[in-house]
């Protein structure tokens, strides 16, 4: 029985072994590990991102909003209500897994850019509600002191590199749950209502149901972020629930690669760098990374992750459809449109 090499394993293999192996490669350098803890968060989050923009084709401009409200449960409840991290955590995945669906089953009777100019409205609500809210969220005091998940045996999530393979585990979990969805029959149900809502209600596919499911899907995870970045900050304040970091999730998905499995990590953990590269400049540093994103968009729409995706495949298309239609153009025409059909599912 033979094996075939896939390009795209191993793309997920090199990374997986990168996340796995960077506390060992650091050296000891804290403010590094720090960041690549900080960002696993934050690409957990964008992984709920890509469940409804990258397969159903939702613009949900709320995330970064969920995600605040994730870093609020754990943080006032480990903190005003002296409560333990995990039991906060999962109040906190609740809340927004419960909060998303109810939020969808109103957003979602709007479309396309309505849909997005209501999400934002809503981001904004729960921002405004978390900055001025001083008896309740403390405002602009911010909440610190948040607790460290309890550790157990000889795990001590106080230490920042367990800390960080704590994250990491969950990280890969997200990264599994896109990757079973895009391979199962809801992910291929969100597919077709992506393309055309129309001709899957012909078919028979619950449209509403499917939407609200993939919407609270994505706040549970922006919520779970959140939650796991509470503890990871110690210290959270009102910024942790703006509308700009939506804009941050939406560059990571978009220089990663909508509905990639491998995509909101890729462009998470790039993106942060160059951030980082770039905070002494920080006032200009947009004017910098806005051209090497519109360039991505531009000449990559679908990502660094969509755009390897689709080279490989269709050089692998060529390369069979050559062997059977050797010098036939238009069978590398209807290769590249089975291509896209295989990758859209």
């Amino acid at each position: 029985m033979t094996t075939t090499f896939s390009p795209q394993r191993f793309g997920t293999l090199l990374v997986a072994l990168a996340l796995l192996l960077a506390p060992l490669t650091l050296g000891g350098e804290e403010y590094v590990l720090r960041v690549l803890t900080v960002g696993a968060t934050y690409a957990i989050a964008v992984y709920g991102m890509n469940l409804i923009l990258g397969l159903t084709g939702q613009l949900s401009l709320a995330h970064g909003g969920f995600f605040g409200i994730g870093v609020y449960v754990v943080g006032l409840l480990t903190t005003d209500y002296d409560w333990a991290f995990w039991p906060s955590l999962a109040v906190a995945v609740t809340a927004t897994a419960v909060g998303g669906y109810v939020a969808g089953v109103v957003a979602l009777r709007t479309h396309e850019e309505y849909f997005a100019i209501f999400t934002m409205a809503m981001g904004f609500i729960i921002f405004l509600v978390i900055s001025r809210w001083e008896s309740v969220t403390h405002a602009h005091s911010g909440v610190s002191g948040v607790k460290f998940p309890e550790g157990f045996g000889a795990f001590d999530f106080s230490e920042p590199t367990v800390m960080y393979y704590l994250v990491l585990l969950f990280l890969l979990g997200a990264a599994y749950v896109t990757y079973a969805v895009r391979r199962s029959g809801i992910g291929r149900t969100l597919v077709a209502i992506r393309t055309s809502e129309d001709l899957a209600r012909s078919i028979g596919v619950n449209v509403g149901l499917n939407k609200q499911l993939a919407f609270a899907a994505s706040t549970t995870l922006a919520g779970l972020g959140g939650g796991l970045f509470a503890a990871v900050q110690g210290f959270v304040g009102p910024s942790a629930a703006g509308i700009d970091l939506t804009f941050e999730m939406l560059m990571f998905i978009l220089v990663g690669g909508l509905g990639t499995v491998l995509g909101p990590v890729v462009g998470t953990f790039l993106v942060l760098f160059l951030f980082e590269f770039f905070q002494d400049f920080e006032a200009y540093r947009f004017l910098v990374l806005g051209p090497i994103i519109v360039v991505l968009v531009i000449f990559a729409p679908r990502g660094i992750v969509g755009y390897l995706n689709q080279f490989v495949g269709r050089v692998r298309s060529r390369g069979a459809n050559g062997s059977r239609n050797p010098g036939g153009p238009r069978g590398d025409r209807q290769a590249e449109t089975t291509t896209d059909v295989k990758e859209a599912l």
